[in-house]
């Protein structure tokens, strides 16, 4: 992993848990949060990292997930990054769903849990999959 993985979550109690989820996997110091995507578009904007990843609520204030992810899309610079993205959301609306994998470029949408456990499994498998995946973002 050499980027930042971009934590995109307006909910301070969500941070804590993907803070504490991070700490234990040994990666905390590898993530940066933003409460809202305009504030995470403008670092991607201006920061010249090229990312590890990029895990985003959909229900988000300013703008949601899927435009954000849109705005992403849009933008030659940000789009030629292949910055893989995947929403990370208690909003699970086949709509939603349908509208975010047909419309954009994602590479997942997992349902948060409620349960600490599987939610560290669900963060631990999409970290230990774009390790391992080969992408234009690949050592």
């Amino acid at each position: 992993m050499n980027g930042p993985i971009l934590i995109v979550e307006d909910d301070e109690d969500d941070q804590f848990i993907f803070n504490k989820i991070f700490s234990e996997l040994q990666i905390a110091d590898k993530i940066k949060y933003f409460t809202n995507p305009a504030k995470a578009l403008a670092f991607l904007r201006e920061d010249p990292c090229q990312p590890f990843l990029i895990i985003c609520d959909i229900n988000l204030p300013v703008m949601n997930g899927l435009e954000f992810k849109t705005a992403i899309d849009r933008d030659p610079i940000l789009r030629a990054k292949s910055i893989p993205f995947v929403f990370l959301s208690t909003s699970t609306a086949r709509k939603m769903v349908d509208k975010a994998y047909k419309e954009l470029t994602i590479q997942g949408y997992f349902q948060k849990s409620d349960d600490y456990e599987d939610l560290k499994h669900r963060l631990c498998s999409i970290l230990d999959y774009w390790q391992h995946c080969q992408h234009p973002n690949s050592p």
